[in-house]
């Protein structure tokens, strides 16, 4: 089936082949008035326009495509062939126009099929669907969401080619030609299995620099602050296993002495899953901000704006 963007150029072309850059809006208007109603009268009504403005018009119209197109006779102002060839084409260029202006004019969460694309890590996911998709359904039945895994690098790319709506998380590289809006902030802790053998309430830095570390890699994320931090304090050697992701991590937790160093909702999220005790971080490692970002080629698209507004009320709510 044919998009109605194509057919929209199409149909333009089509009229205005004779002489484009003469082209109004309003003629093809008067046009289609005067084909509906059959009278230079009546369609200037439906119009709003005066007699001496429809005059005025027809005769533009008439010069610009070197055709009379209406005819007075006995039963009205008849259509010429050219006119007949015309009427489609320019009705439903018009009814394509005003469909696209109305969209443009607002966005109706309740009767829309929209389906939104994100970018978020495996983490965004578990941190941010299940509350994002029970918004969704109750306050938009029949809009859908879609999780698009690319890489990091290709992020800025499809945010401003419109194939992704939004991105979702600690991404510190997405700056040029993007807008971004802070949900909360977030800050580490580390996790370990509720029977490790470090029982106690809390971890000292002695007890965390001895202790083996599972690392999750995650490049082209500001997690990177992680191994930087493990990197300066020296603790390099106390990797005892990388993964590229973090649903790996209570698996390995739950059947090793290894603790790792999470996201404190993260943490929150696995912590409610499984026996895993959460722990106050013992070196300093800075906090950051989980934000929404998105191109300023969209900051006024009303789907895209209702989507923002929407996933910064659900996170106030939790802050």
């Amino acid at each position: 089936m044919e998009q109605p963007f194509v057919k929209l150029m199409k149909n333009m072309i089509y009229i205005s082949i004779m002489n484009i850059t003469d082209l109004d809006l309003n003629l093809l208007r008067v046009f289609d008035a005067i084909a509906t109603e059959g009278s230079v009268t009546i369609a200037g009504e439906r119009v709003g326009l005066s007699q001496p403005a429809m005059s005025n018009a027809l005769a533009r119209l008439r010069q610009l495509f070197d055709d009379p197109l209406f005819v007075r006779t006995p039963r009205g102002m008849r259509p010429t062939p050219f006119a007949l060839q015309l009427a489609q084409p320019v009705r439903e260029s018009l009814r394509l126009i005003q469909g696209a202006l109305a969209q443009h004019a607002g966005f109706d969460p309740r009767s829309s099929g929209t389906t939104f694309r994100f970018y978020m890590s495996d983490i965004g996911e578990m941190v941010f669907l299940p509350d994002l998709l029970e918004r969704v359904k109750r306050d938009a039945p029949g809009v859908r969401i879609e999780v698009v895994r690319i890489p990091i690098k290709e992020v800025h790319a499809a945010l401003e080619s419109g194939e992704l709506d939004l991105a979702v998380g600690f991404l510190p590289g997405l700056t040029k030609g993007m807008r971004a809006q802070t949900l909360f902030r977030e800050h580490y802790v580390c996790m370990l299995r509720a029977d490790h053998p470090l029982t106690g309430a809390g971890i000292s830095a002695k007890q965390f620099r001895a202790a083996s570390h599972v690392l999750v890699s995650y490049a082209g994320t500001g997690h990177q602050v992680i191994e930087e931090t493990f990197v300066r304090e020296r603790l390099s050697a106390r990797i005892a296993a990388r993964v590229p992701h973090f649903l790996v991590v209570p698996m390995i937790l739950a059947r090793t002495d290894l603790i790792v160093t999470v996201p404190s909702r993260v943490a929150a999220v696995f912590a409610g899953l499984g026996s895993f005790k959460v722990l106050k971080l013992p070196l300093h490692m800075p906090s950051f901000e989980v934000r929404l970002h998105w191109h300023q080629r969209f900051h006024q698209d009303p789907a895209n704006r209702w989507l923002r507004e929407m996933m910064a009320e659900l996170y106030a709510e939790q802050a």
